[in-house]
């Protein structure tokens, strides 16, 4: 169920030996004549594990004020320490090489340009204590020139989020409130320092919950500590609190004049029961904690990302104005007055859902990123409102932008056979790549014909996908192929090389990647489709697509298999409990019996909104439950999940598991260690998609066994 991806394998581990021992050609083929063939044929090769695992990932584009160099995060997998890492690189707007900023052993992210562009500042937890455990997230920044990289702040707590003033002398800090453990550690370091004693490790404690909210992935437990907003003088390191109250403020923006700062917060009377968030601006100098605000929207609704017009007069903000379909809402392109007022939606026609607002310089235009029918594009708007422009054209997803005074930008974009590069846009909108991040890796694949597709659904609607083909394929040839479901619901496939489908597609698979009803890009009346109605229109328009590949002549229908990671299992779990067309499934992190998930999910506002409480509502929650047509299953599925995964909870994997093993349904389930939603571990990224092939390639095309070889050590 959640709107929020992986990537390496460590070869210290066993599944790094399977890739080489047991897979033909490296490629999981089961013809090594034919995977060498074709690396004779071309020079290149299959997209294999070890490629799959060797893609980075670039985003958060950050132009220097005079134009010359472009700061990024590239996130990339250490196969030592089998953990994935963000780093800092630099790069020229004349051209030339990329250059590392931060070291490949540690984490760092979110790099941002002083005012005066001598300086980068960063976020990473940049050394180790003497107990081996991480240091907090801290400030660093590094002259633009080169040298070492120094520590700017010094919190008990991570940094969670900063931002420079337009002086260049302050930053504002995003400091969630100390937790008793860190305060405990902060007083036994000073007790180190003062006594050369050995540090004391912080004695557990008890969660005391109260809240209706109250866990959330990744994060765990929710208490009273909250995130509040500190200005950070650099001449003293002198920190100031300026907001306060059992509240969450974030994403702080500085006014022009450095006098003010706008946030997002949701401070109604009963944060926990609602999806509000509105804009607040602070001052700056605040000596009361934040007691006298500027609201500047009013109205029940999700409003966030603030950006200031140049003049300081406006700003702009994303808006949600149907708060009752929280997600299912297109988020559209706002503004109102700095001082509070009504505020104006700008991009009420174009609905689509909009990201990443900012003025130009000049205060014209508002430029922001919208998706649209299976892209995400750079668009802008006059600031008085009127009609959208597209700043790039072609199909393409920007992840991220940044713009200077004469209109210059740069972005983060990546196509569907093409990971994220930094790129130039000049005024006169001409695209020029300055990284070359992925090249020497793509230059040795051999990579499959993608399309993207329209077809209709069964009552007519006009649905869109992007259809993979095997990378050898031939016209009039049926193959194999997969149903790959997005998650979300209200997420979609975009215009952005996906790792999964391409594994499969050189493995021999049609991959099948719809956008069904639910999938953002299409406007509100498609998405909100599904609302409290999972597994209805959606399964329509899923199954809508494997017909269409059929009738092309292009899948073979008596060779299907389906599979997806959280809403895209959930949707595997409906289409295997309503058809048995699928000769096998993974479901990762899916859900089965609803109820189970009350209280022990972090969507107790979600499940209310969109299917009533249960004790009220239960009909509704037992009528979408697959868990009640369990009995209809006879798919070969195999079944996955994070230990610690409290999105989905694991029990939700395990219902499913031990439903099908009780009825006979060939099953197997992994759980992963340590694992929470999304995997971020190389090396069990990588064992799951092994585990996949196997399971497909064994109930699919009658192929090897239905699970790797067992090692020995294991």
């Amino acid at each position: 169920m959640s709107r929020k991806g992986c990537l390496r394998l460590a070869t210290v581990v066993f599944v790094a030996l399977w890739c080489v021992s047991l897979l033909p050609g490296v490629v999981l083929a089961q013809n090594p004549a034919a995977a060498t063939s074709g690396v004779a044929a071309t020079g290149k090769h299959n997209m294999t594990m070890d490629d799959f695992l060797r893609i980075k990932e670039i985003e958060d584009a950050q132009i220097s004020p005079e134009g010359k160099w472009v700061a990024y995060r590239v996130g990339t997998n250490n196969l030592k320490d089998d953990k994935y890492q963000k780093r800092v690189w630099m790069v020229s707007t004349s051209g030339g090489d990329a250059i590392p900023l931060t070291r490949e052993s540690e984490s760092s992210s979110h790099p941002r340009w002083s005012p005066d562009g001598k300086y980068i500042a960063f976020l990473s937890a940049h050394e180790e204590g003497k107990s081996g455990e991480e240091s907090k997230k801290q400030v660093w920044t590094l002259r633009r020139e080169g040298g070492e990289a120094e520590q700017l702040t010094d919190t008990i707590q991570d940094v969670d989020d900063f931002a420079w003033s337009p002086s260049g002398d302050r930053l504002v800090l995003v400091l969630k409130d100390p937790a008793p453990e860190e305060i405990e550690a902060a007083k036994n370091k000073e007790k180190e320092k003062d006594n050369d004693a050995e540090q004391a490790k912080p004695k557990p404690r008890p969660w005391v919950i109260d809240r209706l909210f109250f866990k959330l992935d990744e994060i765990g437990y929710l208490d009273h500590r909250r995130k509040h907003l500190y200005v950070f003088t650099l001449a003293d390191h002198k920190l100031t609190q300026i907001t306060s109250g059992d509240y969450d403020d974030t994403e702080p923006a500085w006014s022009p004049d450095g006098r003010s700062i706008a946030f997002t917060s949701n401070r109604t009377e009963e944060p926990d029961r609602n999806f509000n968030a509105d804009i607040w601006v602070a001052r700056a100098d605040n000596t009361d904690q934040g007691k006298s605000l500027v609201r500047v929207t009013t109205k029940p609704g999700t409003y966030e990302s603030p950006a200031w017009s140049p003049d300081g007069k406006w700003i702009a903000f994303t808006s949600q104005v149907e708060p009752k379909l929280f997600w299912y809402a297109t988020t559209h392109l706002s503004i109102a007055s700095a001082m509070g007022g009504e505020e104006k939606v700008l991009t009420q026609k174009l609905d689509r859902n909009v990201t990443s607002p900012r003025f130009s310089p000049d205060g014209k235009w508002i430029y922001f990123i919208d998706t649209d029918d299976g892209t995400q594009n750079l668009l802008r708007i006059p600031t008085a409102g009127g009609e959208t422009s597209q700043v790039i054209a072609e199909r393409h997803m920007v992840n991220s932008f940044s713009i200077l005074a004469d209109g210059t930008l740069t972005a983060a974009i990546s196509g569907v056979s093409q990971p994220a590069e930094i790129y130039l846009v000049a005024a006169s909108r001409e695209l020029r790549k300055l990284t070359a991040t992925n090249d020497a890796l793509l230059a040795q694949l051999r990579l499959p014909e993608v399309e993207y597709v329209r077809f209709k659904s069964k009552d007519g609607t006009t649905v869109a996908g992007y259809l993979y083909k095997p990378v050898d394929y031939k016209p009039g040839v049926r193959y194999p192929a997969i149903l790959r479901l997005h998650g979300g619901p209200t997420l979609a496939y975009l215009e952005e090389l996906i790792p999964d489908p391409q594994f499969l597609a050189a493995n021999g698979y049609v991959v099948l990647a719809p956008n069904p009803r639910g999938s953002i890009g299409y406007g509100e009346d498609f998405c909100k489709a599904i609302f409290a109605d999972w597994g209805n229109k959606d399964y329509q328009d899923d199954m809508a697509m494997v017909d269409y590949a059929i009738a092309r002549g292009i899948a073979d229908p008596d060779r299907l298999g389906v599979g997806g990671h959280s809403y895209g299992a959930m949707s595997t779990n409906f289409i295997i409990a309503q058809t048995n067309r699928f000769k096998a499934a993974l479901s990762n992190a899916g859900e089965f019996l609803y109820i189970t998930n009350w209280g022990a999910d972090e969507y107790v506002r979600e499940w209310e909104y969109e299917l009533g409480l249960p004790w009220e509502n239960r009909a509704q929650w037992e009528k979408l439950s697959t868990f009640n047509s369990a009995t209809k299953i006879k798919t070969p599925t195999l079944i996955t999940g994070g230990d610690i995964d409290w999105n989905v909870p694991i029990a939700n994997s395990e219902q499913m598991y031990a439903t099908l093993k009780r009825l006979g349904v060939p099953t197997m389930l992994i759980v992963y260690p340590g694992e929470y939603h999304d995997f971020v571990r190389p090396s069990f990224v990588a064992d799951l998609r092994i585990r996949m092939l196997f399971w497909f390639n064994h109930y699919i095309k009658g192929e090897g066994p239905a699970a790797p070889p067992q090692k020995s050590s294991e």
